[in-house]
C-alpha cells in the first residue's frame, strides 16, 4: 500500500453503529478510500449509522466526498429490512459538508432508488472496467453480477472490496431477487479468481475469523473455488 492511499476498514456494530442489534447481527463491513494528500475519501456501502462512518474519516482529517455501492441491499446502503429501517445513502446525501457523488453499476440504479428513494438524477453510474478517481488514487470498478445484476467490486492497488460477491469462506447467495447463480459462477472464475494472487480480499460481511486475506489464500481455502467447471458448479449449489 502506497503512503498517499488511505484505507479503513470498518466493521458495523463494533467500529460504528456500536449497541445497534441489527449492525451487530449482520456484521457489514463498511470502508473508507481515499488520497492522503488531498483528504478526499469515499465510503463503500454506508449503512446503520452514516454519521458515524463520516465521523471517523473526520478524526483521521479526512473528508467523505462520495460513496461506492456493491450492490442495493439494505444492509449495506439502507432501506427496510426485517421491519427495521436503516440508514444509509439518503442519510449520507443529507449530511452537511461537501457534494456527495454515489457511484453505482448501470444495471444496479433501479434497485438502488427503489431501496433508497433516492433520485435516479442522484446517482452517477457506470459499466464494469471503469475507473473512479478519488484524488489521484484510481479505483477499478470489477462488475461482479450474480449475487444481484449490478454487483461490483472495487479494486485499489492490491486490495479488492468485494461486497457480497466473495468472502473469505463462501460467496453471496443467488435465491434471493435478481440472484443469477450461473453469472456468479463466472464472476467469481472469469473476474476474480485471476486477479495476482497477492490480492488482498476485504469482503462485504465478517463471515470468517479473519477480517481479510489473500486471494491465494481464498483460493486455497473457500469451498466456492473447488468446482471445475459450470457443471460442477449446478451439482453442488443446486443450481441449473
Amino acid at each position: 500500500m502506497t503512503d498517499r492511499l488511505y484505507f479503513r476498514q470498518l466493521l458495523a456494530g463494533r467500529d460504528f453503529a456500536v449497541g445497534d442489534p441489527i449492525a451487530t447481527q449482520m456484521v457489514n463491513f463498511a470502508y473508507l478510500i481515499g488520497d492522503r494528500d488531498t483528504r478526499e475519501c469515499l465510503v463503500v456501502d454506508p449503512a446503520y449509522a452514516v454519521r458515524d462512518i463520516v465521523d471517523v474519516a473526520v478524526a483521521d482529517e479526512m473528508r467523505v466526498t462520495g460513496a461506492l455501492v456493491s450492490h442495493y441491499h439494505p444492509d449495506h446502503i439502507g432501506g427496510s429490512m426485517m421491519g427495521w429501517e436503516l440508514e444509509g445513502l439518503a442519510e449520507l446525501l443529507e449530511l452537511d459538508g461537501p457534494a456527495r457523488t454515489i457511484h453505482v453499476n448501470r444495471a444496479e440504479a433501479a434497485g438502488v432508488t427503489k431501496v433508497t428513494g433516492i433520485a435516479g438524477s442522484e446517482l452517477t453510474l457506470h459499466d464494469g472496467g471503469d475507473t473512479v478517481e478519488i484524488g489521484s488514487i484510481p479505483i477499478t470498478l470489477v462488475h461482479t453480477p450474480g449475487h444481484t445484476p449490478g454487483s461490483q467490486c472495487f479494486l485499489v492497488e492490491h486490495h479488492l472490496v468485494s461486497g457480497d460477491t466473495l468472502f473469505l469462506e463462501g460467496c453471496g447467495r443467488t435465491d434471493l431477487p435478481g440472484g443469477d447463480s450461473d453469472a456468479l459462477y463466472e464472476s467469481l472464475t472469469q473476474r476474480l479468481a485471476v486477479l495476482p494472487s497477492d490480492t488482498i480480499v476485504c469482503p462485504g460481511h465478517m463471515y470468517s475469523a479473519a477480517p481479510s486475506a489473500s486471494m491465494a489464500e481464498v483460493l486455497a481455502h473457500n469451498y466456492v473455488f473447488r468446482p471445475r467447471d459450470l457443471d460442477q458448479w449446478r451439482a453442488m449449489f443446486g443450481a441449473g
